[in-house]
């Protein structure tokens, strides 16, 4: 069955506020007005001065404040802040057992150690808790904070397990779409090698069976331009870093992500989406596929450039 459904759910009262995540690094008011172009400059101004205006959860006045993808502004038009702070996410599926989201890139899955910015599990279990405060939910699996894409979450402790313990049963497809580097050839292939993580948090990749965790990666070249490919990439097993590293493994490394080699960032993120998610519900059996399609972001890139003449051409029609 092909469930393309998508809604974007929020609460059923009186609109009072205005929230979105930040997909790339500006200055506050610009975002502001890129963001809610029915306000004027002048209120957008005003609201900022009143304290109204916060970044992930905290009040921000400075009109050139920078901005970080992830990162959650919201503004109160009601001038109170003492409700938690909640961004819209884009949900794209959810009953009482299951919530599928499309997860913005800069957005960690969940908290670590290491980083306790605001995550797509916080922004999430608060939207749920605005339906009933006993609310909670679970996490299944995780993208990295710079892939942007599908993220299932589970509504009980029951049914998280249930989807990890039979993963390879339940889930049918994850597929990625990627930019990388450089012309891919031949167009297709399948990389396999065993994954190692150091304690700096690098992967590593061996090609000695055995030394590290199996991973299986199949990619297949979607469109090229001489100096980046897109590719379709299909997960065989679900490792840590495992398309970046073996994109890596393979002279192409996906762009924006410095940590495996890339040296170009024409997004100003890195270049990996998870596209597709098919999976057997856990509790019904009945089989759901998600497609968010390819992001107009990677599409962008891939774009034939206008000449100077077609350009000069273009805004002479539009003056006559």
């Amino acid at each position: 069955m092909k469930n393309s459904r998508r809604s974007r759910h929020s609460k059923k009262k009186k609109v009072n506020h205005t929230s979105f995540i930040i997909k790339e690094e500006g200055l506050l008011l610009s975002s502001l007005i890129g963001n809610i172009p029915h306000k004027t400059r002048k209120t957008l101004k005003a609201v900022l001065r009143d304290k109204q205006v916060s970044v992930d959860g905290e009040p921000v006045t400075q009109f050139d404040h920078t901005l970080k993808p992830g990162q959650c502004v919201e503004v109160r038009w009601d001038r109170n802040f003492e409700e938690k702070s909640l961004c819209e996410l884009d949900i794209v599926y959810k009953d009482q057992d299951i919530i599928v989201i499309n997860k913005p890139a800069g957005l960690l899955t969940i908290a670590t150690d290491k980083e306790k910015r605001r995550t797509a599990y916080s922004i999430l279990s608060n939207f749920v808790k605005t339906e009933s405060p006993e609310n909670k939910i679970f996490i299944i699996h995780r993208i990295d904070r710079e892939t942007s894409g599908l993220l299932m979450f589970a509504r009980s402790e029951k049914v998280k397990q249930q989807v990890q313990k039979s993963w390879n049963a339940t889930i049918s497809q994850r597929t990625y779409i990627g930019v990388v580097e450089g012309e891919v050839a031949p167009p297709d292939g399948t990389i396999t090698s065993w994954l190692t993580e150091s304690k700096a948090f690098i992967v590593y990749s061996s090609q000695k069976q055995g030394s590290g965790k199996r991973a299986v990666t199949h990619y297949k070249k979607v469109m090229g331009n001489g100096t980046l490919s897109m590719l379709q990439i299909y997960l065989e097993t679900g490792r840590k870093h495992q398309i970046r590293v073996h994109m890596q493994d393979l002279d192409h490394p996906v762009i924006g992500d410095k940590k495996y080699g890339s040296r170009l960032n024409p997004l100003g993120r890195m270049g990996l989406h998870a596209q597709v998610l098919a999976f057997v519900h856990p509790t019904t059996g009945r089989l759901y596929s998600f497609d968010t399609g390819i992001p107009q972001e990677f599409l962008k890139l891939f774009a034939p450039k206008k000449s100077k003449e077609q350009l000069t051409a273009v805004e002479t029609l539009k003056k006559i």
